[in-house]
């Protein structure tokens, strides 16, 4: 029989936390905190299996539930001292959503459940503070409002702003319990006035409406969105937990907060966070108050006039101090806490591994090994490969002059400039318009995602370092600067003002996430240095890595940054991209409009200087390495003008009729050029023009031996085979060319030939073209198209309904489709390799530097994976993590040997 509800308190749990799957994140740390023996207030936890049931019945819930849900009220009753409903000492709770994977603000939460007109004046006499329990019931009722009955926050918010106005007020604090009173009957009112009946009384309405809302919740629209951009699977779903509520809102010796155990900004190994006195936990993330510093080093640092929890509350400070501590330990991970202080008790809300940068991830990582808590490889396994670009941004160039307006917090590490937009949706809307924006909010909410993730930057008057913009801006690697409160933000007029000036939407200005700075207009930014944390991790993926690791390029810039970002040698030098320099297209299209061999080839001797030089230049710059050239591949008309006005132009540039252009052009024209004339297909009509590039090559290479003294390892690449007979073809003048520059210049340059698997019947007859073909190189971009009959550039029209109901996982040309393009990766594999054990593999399609891609890559054992410079880390690390993970996977697959201990191999299959 199923059990749907686990409780956890006084010291001990039903649950632990390698329950994450049926608990969600919050009910297993929750378990395993009080297995621990730490303070944690009672409750229990519904499972995630109720949230699936829950969408699978119709929004009902297992006939079971209510029973297991009496039951741990009644143990959490019993070790409370407390009753729920009762109207002498009342049971609170809050209800909370927790999904396996942490969603930041993504779902609903419902706070001091169990208040109502009875229960109220119970709270305020056991408390003896009137005032706390009737802020805590105002409360209450505007969050099960917002949250469960669907009446807006924003309608409270003016009723209490009217009245603090009527009174000559300014803050909440101001408030007397008499006041709150007045509030608590608006509020009710509002309530009965917008849904036609009065707020809920009973206990058990409100605690089985907030289940439902939570559960609810999980299928919000920031909660998918987040989850989309989080490859987060849907079918998870969120586990519920109710807990006994603790007040931090009960006086000067009452407070909450939230902390991590290390920065997760920086990763620096310090306690890091916020607290507030005399608050609720919303107080703290919705920066509606000012936080204050934990540690008295972080209030000295900031300058703030605020005492530290350090001062405040020493006693509770260090014992806190010692559970983050034992919380690392236990872990072995950042931990990111949440917890309130009831009159000077410490109760400890939540942990979880804590969101942070990249470079705090790295820091971390590193230091931990080092420290002894992780080995190495954990250390690798701990880093997102997608999230070095976080690494590999600009920032502000130090030199550059800044005109700063405003400081707030440093809240996200990195620089970013933009237009000013003030609504998620602007934001959304000129990202897709490809302008680039810096959005402003007084503050963020969890319905601002989808404009937080098409900004460049976030902005806020408001919040503090662990603020909802701060954490999520943090997790989404974007720059962020918060609480910048000397901006005063006018959404009607799409305004901000500070120091006297206006900004309007559309005007540009920088953030500077690492130092806190609001810059007006645009700042000369510049690349990040790639050294300290981000070398050790590298060097240590690097030592397990299986897979090589190569670059796309073609430019000596592409080839120098692809170098200084570790790249092993070129695996894709695209020799068209060559050719659209002013001066070379022209020469380009001679060759296109000759009207014999000869005037193509006196216009192709044009040609062989410019690429000869291309070629040094790579090789040079490679020193060694291979570099793999794909010898022309798209159809000749792409290089010609196709307007009217643009053929007169060229016509009139070449002294040629516009006539003759439009009349080759014309001639050219293919209604399926992706499958035209194309690739060997025009080495086998046009020789003349794979011998030109097979010349350029080996001359280029002669030249660069000659500069640097290292012999280059050019790998020619024939494109878009489909039979043996076609390469051979085209190899047999790639090696006549190779022997007459060998006897012209008398150096003979070591080389190989191969081609781009891109064609399934290439696949397929695998075995026969590694006969001659000495390297396969999988370009999966096009075998994606061909394979699955997707044209790459009108997919966007249906693959994202193709997706959002589940007949492609993923855009497969983002990930790699593995049962379909995959199979006849595989197929070409296994075909290649009995041909020729020894043949070289690789990969050269976007997919090189995808880390779920890559992973396949490994498991099918390719030689090297070749991606666009800027991912070159990303594919190092994540090639790394796949041999790892491959490494697990055989160890826990195979049968102990004698020297193997039964807890050695439990280690193995522990490891995360």
């Amino acid at each position: 029989m199923a059990k749907w509800v686990y409780t956890f308190g006084d010291g001990k749990a039903e649950g632990a936390s390698r329950m994450r799957d049926l608990l969600g994140g919050k009910g297993a740390n929750l378990a395993e905190m009080a297995n621990l023996g730490l303070p944690v207030p009672p409750g229990f936890t519904i499972t995630t299996e109720v949230c699936s049931f829950f969408y699978e019945h119709g929004n009902s819930y297992p006939a079971e539930l209510a029973a297991e849900v009496e039951a741990a009220l009644l143990h959490v009753a019993k070790l409370t001292g407390r009753g729920f409903g009762d109207q002498q000492k009342p049971l609170l709770v809050s209800v909370r959503s927790g999904a396996r994977a942490s969603m930041p603000g993504m779902m609903d939460t419902v706070l001091n459940l169990g208040l109502n007109d009875g229960t109220v004046e119970a709270l305020a006499a056991n408390a003896g503070d009137p005032r706390f329990a009737y802020d805590s019931y105002r409360r209450f009722i505007q969050m099960y409002s917002d949250v469960v009955l669907g009446v807006e926050h924003h309608l409270f918010e003016e009723i209490l702003e009217q009245f603090k106005e009527s009174k000559g007020l300014l803050l909440d604090t101001e408030l007397m319990a008499e006041d709150w009173q007045v509030m608590i009957r608006a509020f009710k009112a509002k309530v009965e006035q917008v849904r036609g009946a009065p707020f809920p009384q009973d206990p058990h309405e409100q605690l089985w409406g907030a289940v439902g809302a939570v559960f609810g919740s999980w299928m919000n629209t920031r909660a998918i969105t987040y989850r989309r951009l989080n490859a987060i699977p849907e079918s998870w779903g969120t586990a519920v937990t109710v807990q006994a509520m603790v007040f931090g809102n009960m006086g000067e010796t009452s407070a909450t907060g939230v902390a991590f155990t290390r920065n997760p900004s920086t990763g620096a190994k310090e306690l890091y966070g916020e607290f507030l006195i005399n608050a609720q936990g919303e107080d703290v993330v919705a920066g509606i108050r000012t936080p204050q510093n934990i540690t008295e080093a972080a209030r000295l640092e900031a300058g703030s006039d605020k005492p530290s929890m350090e001062k405040a509350l020493p006693e509770v400070f260090a014992e806190f101090v010692r559970i983050t501590e034992l919380l690392e330990k236990h872990y072995r991970d950042m931990q990111d806490m949440e917890f309130t202080v009831e009159r000077g008790k410490l109760w400890m809300l939540q942990t979880r591994s804590g969101k942070r940068t990249t470079k705090a991830a790295m820091r971390v990582a590193v230091d931990m090994a080092n420290e002894g808590l992780i080995g190495r490889e954990e250390a690798i396994m701990r880093i997102d490969p997608a999230s070095l670009d976080q690494l590999l941004h600009p920032m502000i160039d130090p030199a550059a002059e800044r005109k700063i307006v405003a400081t707030g917090l440093p809240a996200s590490p990195g620089a970013a400039c933009g237009e000013i937009v003030f609504s998620a949706d602007e934001a959304e809307q000129c990202q897709h318009a490809g302008r680039k924006v810096i959005l402003v909010r007084v503050e963020t909410s969890p319905e601002d995602i989808h404009g937080m993730h098409a900004a460049q930057g976030i902005l806020t008057t408001r919040g503090g370092m662990t603020s909802h913009a701060a954490v999520v801006a943090r997790g989404m690697g974007k720059p962020c600067v918060s609480g910048a409160g000397s901006i005063r933000v006018d959404y009607e007029k799409s305004t901000m003002s500070v120091a006297g000036k206006v900004f309007k939407a559309g005007d540009v200005i920088t953030i500077d996430g690492s130092s806190g700075q609001v810059i007006e207009g645009t700042v000369a930014m510049m690349q990040p240095e790639l050294f300290g944390d981000f070398a050790i991790i590298m060097e240590w993926a690097d030592k397990v890595r299986r897979m090589g690791v190569r670059a796309n390029a073609e430019t000596e810039a592409d080839a120098r940054m692809a170098r200084k970002f570790g790249a092993e040698g070129i695996g894709l030098c695209r020799t068209e991209h060559m050719f659209f320099d002013a001066d070379r297209i022209i020469v380009v299209r001679e060759m296109i409009l000759a009207d014999d061999e000869a005037g193509r080839r006196a216009a192709l001797a044009k040609l062989l200087p410019f690429q000869r030089s291309d070629f040094a230049v790579l090789f040079e710059i490679m020193a060694g390495l291979p570099v793999t050239i794909r010898l022309l591949d798209p159809p000749l008309h792409e290089f010609l003008p196709h307007t009217d006005a643009d053929i007169a132009e060229v016509a009139a540039a070449m002294g040629v009729p516009a006539e003759k252009l439009e009349r080759r052009a014309a001639e050219l024209h293919e209604f399926n050029p992706m499958l035209g004339f194309r690739g060997c297909r025009l080495a086998i009509a046009f020789p003349e023009i794979a011998q030109m590039q097979a010349r350029a090559i080996f001359e280029g290479a002669v030249e660069a031996k000659k500069k640097t003294g290292v012999a280059p390892y050019p790998e020619i690449m024939v494109p878009l085979i489909v039979t043996k007979a076609e390469f051979d073809l085209v190899k047999a003048d790639i090696d006549a060319m190779a022997v007459a520059v060998a006897t012209e210049t008398r150096e003979t340059i070591p080389y190989t030939v191969g081609t781009m698997i891109v064609l399934p019947r290439a696949c397929l007859q695998a075995d026969k073209i590694a006969e001659t073909a000495e390297f396969f190189s999988f370009g999966t971009n096009d075998l994606t198209q061909t394979g699955l009959g997707i044209s790459r550039d009108d997919a966007g029209s249906f693959l994202g309904a193709y997706e959002a109901r589940g007949i492609l996982p993923e855009d497969p040309f983002v990930t790699i489709d593995q049962e379909g393009v995959g199979e006849l990766v595989e197929i070409g594999i296994e075909r290649g390799r009995k041909t020729r054990p020894d043949i070289k593999l690789g990969i050269c399609g976007e997919h090189g530097g995808d880390p779920a891609s890559i992973a396949f890559f490994e498991k099918v054992g390719l030689t090297y994976i070749s991606c666009s410079p800027f991912r070159v880390p990303i594919a190092r690390l994540a090639a790394a993590q796949a041999a790892l993970g491959q490494k697990a996977a055989s160890q826990a697959r195979s049968p102990l040997s004698d020297s193997q201990s039964f807890a050695g191999f439990c280690s193995i299959l522990a490891r995360p």
